[in-house]
């Protein structure tokens, strides 16, 4: 096995492992028969992030990519459902799930029938998926912030920092490896997040607590 199929398993167990994490919140729905204490936006914005991800995949022939965000999707359409099911608020999460279905029309309108196929439909979708997963990578900085304030780490779980920290790694190692920049970019910020995060355990303790409060999702 080389060094590139070597990343390339790695980055499938890593991110399927993280993935998985939203099976917790899926028990917690079942067992409670209610969502009031499950966020929906995390599951929405990583099915969107995973349907984009998996387009550009196809796109280039990346058989990693597709696996990975094949599954990914299929999970978080099972949260997305299983949310809905138990939900009070149906109303607000049906139409946050339709602004996701207009904006995945839109994306697919515009890249699949405005930009001419090649090299530049593929560079300018490979770009919107890495702002995308920047964004989606830095949003928890406001938590961060707030537990360097309060000096607690009650809010952050360490087995989802690692996981993250390792996710992010291989992602990135396996971007630099095929040179392609739109993998490895964005997910060099989960690294230093990561680490971040590492350094407020240590510094705030409770290393062993494991009360994660949100998700962050690699491509």
């Amino acid at each position: 096995m080389d060094f590139l199929q070597l990343l390339s398993w790695a980055c499938i167990v890593f991110t399927v492992g993280m993935f998985s994490t939203g099976l917790t919140d899926l028990k917690k729905m079942k067992a409670s028969q209610s969502a009031d204490n499950v966020q929906f936006l995390p599951f929405l914005t990583t099915c969107l992030n995973n349907l984009g991800w998996l387009y550009y995949g196809l796109l280039k022939g990346d058989g990693t990519v597709i696996l990975v965000n094949t599954i990914g999707a299929i999970l978080q359409t099972i949260y997305i459902i299983t949310y809905c099911h138990y939900t009070k608020e149906k109303k607000r999460v049906l139409t946050q799930t339709l602004v996701m279905v207009c904006v995945l029309c839109v994306g697919w309108v515009y890249f699949s029938m405005l930009i001419p196929p090649g090299q530049t439909q593929l560079s300018q979708l490979g770009l919107a998926c890495s702002v995308f997963t920047i964004s989606m990578y830095l949003s928890p900085l406001t938590d961060l912030l707030q537990i360097v304030r309060s000096k607690s780490v009650d809010r952050l779980s360490f087995s989802l920092t690692v996981a993250t920290f390792f996710t992010s790694t291989s992602w990135t190692l396996y971007g630099l490896q095929l040179q392609d920049y739109y993998i490895m970019v964005p997910n060099t910020p989960g690294i230093f997040t990561s680490l971040i995060r590492v350094y407020l355990f240590w510094r705030f303790g409770a290393v062993f607590e494991n009360k994660p409060t949100y998700k962050l999702i690699q491509i």
